[in-house]
């Protein structure tokens, strides 16, 4: 590419970046077509999807094939600094951060199981409920998720849990529930609904007190979240 297209690329990546992480462009929200990128830049189709590749190399967009591109939830520069740990970026280092939540949360799930109270069970089913309201509204959805996984933390009893999740923030949710499948008559994409009897499987054992299956039900939620994210990252 040469030096101009270089140049209108970095225009459009810049111009989008701010759209993505004002949020003028919501995330889990599809991003201007191609054609209205170009309508609205005057840049050729190819400057267009270079600017699109650059975005998908910093995190803050992904693309499946048929659906378009879409915004990515952003760190914000409080975040990014919080408790000095790294926000992830790239695609990998959002699997990275998965791993990383599988042995800490499956932990505080299973410490869960031995004390959670009726209350932080009953927070545990209003954050189930209010997912479930969220439906395919992306950014509702990745606040509600967030506060699943955070009342799981606080059930454990160990505040060190709580802390390390409020260190990563919402921004730990890898992939929010974005409108890439068609919903349902209940409103709500296929993706989304297995996210929800996930997070209904590690409440459940919770509740019973069964604490290898709580861990095992986190475990396993967080691996097929690293699944579905390698799925919809696939050109």
């Amino acid at each position: 590419m040469g030096s101009m297209k270089q140049n209108l690329a970095v225009s459009l990546v810049d111009s989008l970046r701010r759209r993505i992480v004002d949020g003028t462009i919501p995330s889990g929200e599809k991003l201007p077509s191609e054609s209205a990128l170009l309508a609205e830049f005057g840049v050729s189709r190819t400057v267009v999807r270079e600017a699109i590749s650059r975005l998908q190399a910093e995190g803050l967009v992904y693309t499946r094939r048929g659906s378009g591109s879409f915004a990515l939830t952003p760190p914000s520069a409080a975040e990014e600094t919080a408790g000095g740990l790294r926000r992830p970026r790239t695609l990998e280092e959002r699997g990275a951060l998965l791993a990383f939540r599988a042995g800490l949360e499956s932990e505080a799930a299973a410490l869960a199981a031995s004390n959670a109270t009726p209350g932080l069970i009953a927070a545990l089913d209003s954050a189930l409920a209010a997912f479930d309201a969220a439906g395919n509204h992306a950014a509702t959805a990745v606040s509600c998720d967030f506060a699943f996984h955070r009342t799981v933390a606080e059930a454990s009893g160990n505040f060190y849990f709580v802390d390390a999740l409020m260190m990563l923030g919402p921004a730990m949710i890898a992939m929010p529930p974005e409108r890439l499948e068609p919903a349902d008559d209940d409103g709500r994409s296929p993706r989304v609904q297995r996210v929800a009897a996930e997070h209904r499987a590690v409440r459940d054992a919770i509740a019973a007190g069964d604490a290898l299956t709580a861990s095992a039900a986190m475990r396993m939620h967080l691996a097929n979240s690293r699944s579905r994210l390698q799925t919809v990252a696939q050109p």
